[in-house]
């Protein structure tokens, strides 16, 4: 395992990912701040690595409650170096099942709760002159999946705020990585999933349909290890120069080199009608 003395800031560490993270992280060395939702996970969090890993009560929705935890992490340890932006949800439906208000939770959820982390950590970082912001994100978020649209959209939204961020936090010595996850052993298709209210009978034969009884039947039987996605992580972090786009697992190397094989096939056959579009000056 590689060896860390860095301090991590890791939204959602009850489960999945994020707890395989931070128990990563702790027993490389380093030490962990890590938000939590409910108050009576607090003390077996800290019991992990005591003195180096600290339990956050925070909800990533909520502005105060981050501001607060990345305030107390600070408080803490001294500096934060590498900001793990975990905490999330998926909700399955097809675009046209999914109400407004549901649209806005997972909005509000995957995209605004990661933009929230971000305006409170983004000062630290600044005045170290150093740190690492990894976005978690999903396979859904890098292409579309049916039954997930929206979900996917909120992750997409994510994915390029990051990029355009790398860019502009460059320059004060912090690096950016969007983490790709496939498939995971985590309560991601249990527990932590969400339906839309609303299941149309005109799309029960449709993917989106489909996907609503996949997905149910997936949990126990994902291809990838959450603890061998933290080893990983831990890897990136330690790199010069980590990459701006990372998958994790097989199944999001595939679904990436597909999306980019499409595009690219798509610009090349339309090149001509797309480069038509010059403006050319009319003759007086």
């Amino acid at each position: 395992m590689t060896k860390t003395s860095k301090t991590f800031f890791i939204t959602g560490v009850s489960s999945g990912i994020g707890r395989s993270l931070a128990e990563a992280a702790l027993s490389a060395g380093g030490k962990v701040a890590g938000t939590l939702r409910k108050p009576e996970q607090a003390a077996a969090f800290e019991a992990l690595a005591p003195g180096c890993a600290v339990a956050l009560i925070a909800d990533v929705t909520d502005v105060t409650s981050v501001e607060a935890a990345v305030a107390r992490t600070v408080e803490v340890f001294g500096r934060i170096d590498v900001v793990a932006n975990n905490a999330g949800a998926g909700t399955v439906g097809a675009v046209e099942e999914t109400s407004l208000e549901e649209a806005r939770d997972i909005f509000e959820l995957n995209f605004f709760g990661q933009l929230n982390v971000l305006k409170a950590v983004l000062p630290v970082l600044r005045r170290q002159q150093a740190g690492h912001i990894l976005t978690f994100s999903a396979i859904g978020g890098f292409t579309g999946f049916p039954g997930l649209g929206v979900y996917s959209a909120a992750k997409a939204a994510s994915d390029v705020m990051s990029e355009a961020l790398a860019q502009e936090v460059a320059g004060f010595g912090v690096k950016t990585t969007v983490l790709t996850l496939g498939i995971f052993r985590t309560k991601f298709a249990s527990s932590s999933l969400r339906f839309t209210e609303t299941a149309m009978d005109a799309y029960a034969d449709t993917p989106a349909g489909k996907f609503r009884g996949f997905i149910g039947g997936l949990d126990g039987k994902q291809p990838n290890d959450p603890d061998k996605a933290a080893e990983a992580i831990t890897e990136i972090v330690e790199a010069d120069e980590p990459p701006l786009h990372l998958p994790l697992g097989a199944d999001a190397v595939g679904v990436m080199r597909k999306k980019l094989d499409q595009v690219r096939g798509d610009v090349d056959r339309w090149e001509g009608l797309a480069a038509s579009t010059v403006y050319t000056q009319s003759a007086a």
